[in-house]
């Protein structure tokens, strides 16, 4: 109902300001543009190392757990009271304990979305801020996000600018990195007397390498785009003259056809 009721605010709203001028709507998938920042997968795998340690510490303690109470169950008709009970209250505290351990790293506020938090916002920052640059320069009236609640029925792939916000992400991250390249070589300049050691000189030559092969990756993905774009243009062209060539075909035959029935005409009419 939540969504029906979104949906329907969202197409009065457009609907209302359509009347103005025309709006310009975009698109991102989410999924994807994370999916190709390398910052975002090392997080994530780190966060799945600790899910996956903090899950096998849990399981540990369950089948801990279940061991107790098989022996308990299997020794119940030659324990005396006092030992039932004392058997019983030590399953009660190791249940309390891995009560409190999930909610210690799975719980609203655990260790899970903590290290989330500081993992992953930073780049789902970058993304947020990548795609205020492009709504700004591009003058989008609304940027949707393709898996959201509101669920696209229909999506033109001209109107997805995923790989747009993946391209300012990059151009970002490659002048953050010259930033710092810069601010290493001022030092350096500083302190002349200071000779940089061979690790130090391997580092700064590791940094240019880096920063020089992305900026070859991210121009030839430009060039791609642009070749694609060619020849989709060119594609096009092609399938136009193809389409006009044959209507021009269709027209000279259905001309001559109706030539020949009238001469045809005139002579069953002499």
């Amino acid at each position: 109902m939540k969504k029906i009721f979104l949906l329907v605010v969202l197409l009065f709203s457009v609907t209302t300001f359509w009347s103005q001028r025309n709006q310009i709507i975009a698109y991102i998938d989410i999924e994807y543009i994370l999916e190709n920042v390398p910052e975002y997968i090392q997080a994530q795998n780190t966060l799945d190392a600790k899910i996956a340690k903090w899950r096998k510490k849990l399981d540990d303690q369950a089948r801990h757990i279940e061991v107790l109470k098989s022996d308990l169950a299997n020794e119940k008709a030659i324990l005396t009271k006092d030992l039932i009970e004392e058997k019983e209250e030590e399953i009660s505290i190791k249940q309390e304990e891995l009560r409190r351990l999930e909610s210690l790293y799975f719980g609203p506020d655990g260790d899970l979305f903590l290290i989330r938090k500081q993992l992953v916002k930073p780049i789902q920052d970058q993304v947020y801020n990548a795609i205020q640059s492009i709504a700004a320069r591009k003058k989008y009236d609304f940027v949707f996000e393709k898996s959201s609640d509101l669920v696209m029925l229909y999506s033109n792939k001209k109107y997805d600018i995923s790989d747009l916000v993946l391209s300012t992400i990059d151009r970002t991250r490659l002048s953050e990195q010259k930033r710092e390249q810069k601010k290493e070589r001022t030092a350096a300049a500083a302190s002349p007397n200071k000779e940089l050691t061979n690790i130090q000189k391997e580092v700064l030559a590791k940094k240019e390498q880096a920063i020089t092969d992305k900026e070859a990756a991210l121009a030839k993905k430009n060039a791609d785009k642009e070749a694609k774009k060619k020849e989709i243009a060119a594609k096009r062209a092609t399938l136009l003259k193809q389409r006009e060539a044959k209507r021009k075909e269709l027209r000279e035959k259905k001309e001559a056809a109706r030539k020949k029935k009238e001469e045809e005409q005139k002579k069953e009419d002499s």
